[in-house]
């Protein structure tokens, strides 16, 4: 959401020292987890039409209200 949208866009430079978000989201999506990027905050920044890291996808907000009634833990963004 919001700027981390940004992190959705595959080949980006990690300074050295910086974590590698696009590794991290390739290795939660390797193991099935599901990784979705806000359709109303890539529209906002221009990301709507960009190619993302493979495995990520467009999501809405009624999609994550649906994730947090059905959550069993606790969620904080």
């Amino acid at each position: 959401m919001a700027d981390g949208i940004f992190c959705a866009i595959p080949n980006t430079n990690t300074p050295t020292g910086y974590y590698n978000i696009e590794r991290m989201l390739k290795s939660v999506i390797s193991k099935g987890g599901i990784v979705k990027a806000c359709q109303s905050c890539s529209q906002a920044r221009g990301l709507i039409e960009m190619d993302l890291i493979e495995g990520i996808e467009i999501g809405t907000m009624s999609e994550y209200a649906i994730w947090i009634v059905e959550c069993d833990k606790v969620m904080t963004f």
